[in-house]
């Protein structure tokens, strides 16, 4: 293989070369680093050149955070009669108006007080993520392994990573066994994945099982984790709340302003009024014609609705996030524990027998046999947790040795010893090796790949189960012929209050997608078991690079607006949904609990973080539930619904009481001419 042009540090900075895809040995030749790590100085100015692995901060200013809930339509009227009050209002021998100065100066300083408290509860998102990155980690530097701040790595630095580590930076795994990786928090995935050597792992992803080491391709903002930190970052959303106030301001400035032009028209030209005398009346059509209460109004009634959600499990980060989660009309929901319960299941119902005289729950207890009862993946603890005791998986038997998992060999087996002293084995894993484990014959193959395509329809994961006898009695003898005797399938189940959830929210005319990382399969099977549909898509198919050919013709925003979901999604798929759901006109809630959803939480006019989430999502959202599963937003959908009638109510009556003193005083003004 010819060698690949070099590169500058700057350029692999600016993501100018793919260095997750080309072979290992060209990744150190690009980064100019070696296996036995960068030195200390060179590590100092690669530091230089792309910076500490850490999220940038944003630090707001309490003084301008708080002067900026003074600056609307409706507090700019205000600030102008204050003005008045004390500028224009000095003539014709009085002083200035200094009471009304005071009065609407206080209801200004009211206004910003309360929001301001209110709104200073929501967490900085960024910061929250930032929060999630490993502070430690063991890097070889000058030739010596010690243990740093995971701020200090750079691309090229040699890491190790083992069990139980959060990985520090996006790095490709140099030479060892493959490591079991739980990136279920950035992508949605509800099992670990095997990760071979020179495989990509991402930073902020867990290490489940293995050791091996690894070389930094890329640290901070341009990891996977730092991009979805951006997307949260630069996400702006002005609520509609504001854009409310903001028209209702505009409506009173345009009303006033053509009642002053009348008043000033009719009281000078004509009436020739004393220059105070006018001053005062411009000043009762300043303050009378605008809801001067209205913003406090407002914002009492949203902090008492915010205290009530908050007693039904719901805390609200941004108050204005009542009036939204009101009007929510469409609610794109994660499906990987916030839909489901991210915990395996094998349904019972389904299971497939391949041995006379078997029934379904010996099938079960031999897979609960050949799991551990200590130390559990996901697959041993769904198996052993659907027995009706957990102890029956070692009852009446003695454990002579357990073969644990491995990805070359796939699956697990237990050889043991039952109450009359005959040895057996039991062994689970993936069909295919438990298959040629049992040497199965054609006919059998045919019908075990039906089933697995049967079930692989519905979205369920298929588990094979063998049994055998040995009769030499050792633990190391190969024993008799392997007989396969059932297939389990696997799923991750539905939240007990999930289907009704949905049921109640498309009553309340909120529509449903999920959106998810996994299968296609997966998210139909759910999607039909929670009653909210199967028109469902690969995000990849609408918003990816490879885009499929029998939907292209037809418009994308269209497809999106009708789906009932949308599988295989990555962070910017969701914010995109999200932001296509937004151009056509719905006001869009988001649930989620992982750092892949935190993009589309801040995006969304309403982002919900469920129970349990990470620190990225909750940062992220708007509102944080406290309680496990959906229900209670359907809950906070009601409340929020009947805070906002309230505030709609006061707002009508402050409008019409806007128009009614602005066309007295007019009327006034015109009869005494």
């Amino acid at each position: 293989m010819g060698s690949t042009k070099a590169i500058s540090l700057e350029e692999i900075k600016n993501e100018a070369v793919d260095l997750e895809r080309i072979p290992v040995e060209e990744v150190f030749e690009q980064l100019k680093c070696t296996r036995e790590g960068l030195s200390s100085e060179e590590g100092e100015s690669r530091l230089r050149i792309f910076g500490p692995n850490k999220l940038e901060e944003k630090k707001e200013s309490k003084l301008l955070k708080f002067l900026g809930f003074m600056w609307n339509p409706l507090s700019w009227v205000m600030e102008a009669a204050a003005l008045m009050a004390i500028v224009l209002a000095n003539g014709d021998g009085r002083p200035p108006d200094w009471q009304d100065f005071v009065g609407i100066v206080a209801l200004l300083f009211i206004n910003s007080t309360i929001s301001f408290i209110e709104e200073n509860n929501a967490g900085n998102a960024a910061a929250a993520l930032m929060a999630g990155l490993a502070p430690k980690t063991k890097l070889l530097r000058d030739g010596r392994w010690t243990e740093q701040d995971a701020a200090i790595l750079v691309p090229g630095d040699i890491i190790s990573i083992k069990l139980g580590d959060i990985i520090p930076a996006d790095a490709r795994l140099l030479e060892g066994d493959p490591l079991k990786v739980d990136q279920s928090a950035l992508t949605g995935e509800s099992l670990p994945v095997t990760k071979n050597p020179s495989d990509e792992v991402f930073s902020g992803s867990t290490c489940k099982q293995g050791e091996i080491e690894a070389v930094v391709i890329a640290t901070g903002v341009h990891t996977f984790f730092g991009k979805a930190a951006h997307l949260v970052d630069s996400t702006n959303q002005v609520g509609h709340f504001q854009k409310v106030l903001t028209a209702i301001g505009n409506f009173c400035i345009c009303s006033i302003f053509v009642g002053i032009i009348i008043e000033v028209i009719v009281m000078y030209p004509i009436q020739h009024r004393k220059y105070r005398d006018g001053i005062d009346n411009l000043l009762v059509l300043l303050i009378g014609g605008i809801p001067i209460a209205m913003p406090t109004v407002l914002s009492v009634t949203m902090a008492i609705g915010s205290h009530r959600l908050s007693q039904q499990g719901a805390i609200t980060k941004r108050m204005t996030a009542i009036e939204e989660m009101a009007g929510m009309d469409v609610l794109c929901s994660d499906k990987t524990g916030t839909l489901t319960l991210n915990k395996l299941s094998v349904d019972k119902s389904l299971i497939e027998v391949f041995v006379k005289g078997v029934d379904r729950e010996h099938v079960m207890l031999l897979a609960a046999r050949a799991s551990r009862v200590e130390n559990q993946d996901a697959i041993d603890a769904a198996i052993v947790g659907m027995l009706a005791d957990p102890k029956e998986a070692r009852a009446g038997i003695r454990e002579v040795h357990f073969f644990p998992f491995n990805p070359v060999d796939k699956r697990t087996a237990l050889t043991f010893i039952d109450s009359n002293g005959n040895w057996h084995r039991a062994s689970k894993g993936a069909p295919e090796q438990i298959l040629l484990l049992c040497n199965a014959k054609e006919d059998v193959k045919k019908k075990v790949h039906a089933v697995i395509e049967k079930f692989a329809e519905r979205g369920l994961r298929s588990l094979a189960v063998a049994r055998q006898e040995v009769p030499e009695k050792t633990k190391e003898s190969p024993g008799g012929p392997w007989q396969l005797v059932g297939l389990l399938p696997l799923f991750d189940p539905p939240r007990h209050d999930s289907a009704e959830t949905i049921r109640r929210a498309l009553n309340l005319g909120v529509n449903v997608k999920m959106i998810t990382g996994d299968q296609l399969a997966i998210a139909k099977e759910t999607g039909r078991r929670l009653g909210m549909g199967t028109n469902m898509y690969p995000s990849s198919s609408l918003l990816g690079q490879d885009k499929d050919e029998s939907i292209a013709g037809l418009p994308v925003d269209e497809l999106i607006e009708k789906a009932d979901g949308f599988a295989g999604v990555f962070p910017e798929h969701k914010y995109e949904i999200v932001k296509r759901l937004q151009e056509r006109k719905h006001i869009c809630g988001m649930t989620g609990d992982g750092v892949n959803d935190a993009p589309a939480l801040k995006k969304a006019d309403i982002g919900i973080a469920v129970a349990d989430a990470t620190d990225a999502a909750r940062g992220a959202s708007d509102i944080v539930l406290t309680e496990p599963g959906l229900s209670v937003i359907i809950s906070a959908v009601l409340t929020s619904r009947a805070i906002f009638q309230r505030m709609k109510n006061y707002t009508i009556y402050a409008v019409s009481i806007t128009i009614r003193i602005v066309v007295s005083i007019e009327n006034h003004s015109i009869v005494l001419f």
